[in-house]
């Protein structure tokens, strides 16, 4: 692996986050994680949906020389990162089974010429993996939904566990988890399966003022459904037990003249990607899903 320690030099991050993002400040705990970072220390931060994870990586991705490796559990969502990153300017690619152009990243990421290449956790802790990062310049480790690694977490992934040897073997490359679900048990775990020190916890605050809760006493559930997405503009999730009435409770608000689009295992996996990706893209679809959906969202 090509040395791609931290320099106590470190760039102007304002500028360069304006320059990036067309941000003027940092938002939350944003700086504190990315300053951390890029002096070379491994990280955990945990912070809410919508906080700007990505950035604390992506940022440091671009300021500093060589790549951010990013291990994500899902295609959709690292296609999702893909679309923004590339967006932005940042040179990124995923390597995926999805992916026609395998061979032609590789040879980029080799070259040193992308700042994030996106992988699965079953690719990154491929034998053969280890090798193409052996002589490719890494300047970062990002495990994003980091409780996957936990089995106190609700999403434990054992591809996850595999992730600690690969990045044992880089010793100089810093690392940074990236979770916005994890209790106390669950940060202590992936402190400890990762190997970050304790120090390296960085805890943002989950106070949403922008999210209300509402509880309703049940009266004819889809009729009540049917109101509410009738009188709420904007996109929209509705949470089923099942795939079955995934597929009823879909098939009856989509008579109403909204988009409105199914999400389950049940679903072949381009559907599920295609289904995510046009909820992502559009201000007034609704998404009807069992738990299966929501990483990333």
């Amino acid at each position: 692996m090509v040395s791609t320690s931290p320099t106590d030099l470190l760039p102007d991050l304002h500028e360069a986050l304006h320059a990036t993002f067309g941000f003027t400040a940092f938002r939350g705990v944003q700086e504190d994680v990315v300053r951390r970072v890029m002096a070379g220390k491994s990280t955990l931060a945990v912070m809410p949906t919508g906080a700007g994870k990505s950035l604390t990586y992506q940022l440091p991705a671009v300021a500093m020389p060589g790549t951010c490796v990013v291990v994500s559990p899902l295609i959709a969502l690292m296609h999702d990162q893909l679309r923004s990153a590339t967006a932005n300017g940042i040179r990124a690619a995923t390597l995926t089974s999805a992916d026609t152009d395998r061979e032609q990243t590789i040879e980029r990421f080799r070259a040193g010429q992308l700042d994030l290449l996106y992988v699965a956790p079953e690719r990154a802790s491929q034998g053969h993996f280890r090798e193409l990062l052996s002589n490719a310049p890494v300047c970062l480790f990002a495990i994003d939904e980091a409780h996957c690694v936990s089995e106190w977490g609700h999403d434990f992934r054992p591809d996850y566990r595999a992730l600690r040897p690969l990045m044992d073997a880089f010793p100089e490359v810093p690392r940074l988890a990236l979770t916005a679900t994890a209790d106390a048990h669950t940060r202590e775990d992936i402190l400890a399966q990762l190997a970050i020190p304790g120090e390296g916890l960085i805890l943002a605050g989950f106070d949403r003022p922008n999210i209300r809760y509402a509880i309703r006493p049940r009266d004819n559930p889809m009729r009540q459904l049917e109101q509410l997405f009738a009188e709420q503009p904007g996109p929209g999730i509705v949470y089923a037990q099942t795939r079955a009435q995934v597929e009823k409770i879909a098939e009856r608000l989509g008579g109403n003249g909204r988009r409105v689009l199914p999400y389950h295992a049940g679903l072949a996996a381009q559907v599920r990607a295609a289904n995510q990706a046009a909820f992502v893209a559009s201000e007034d679809m609704v998404m009807v899903a069992t738990v299966a959906f929501g990483m990333g969202i």
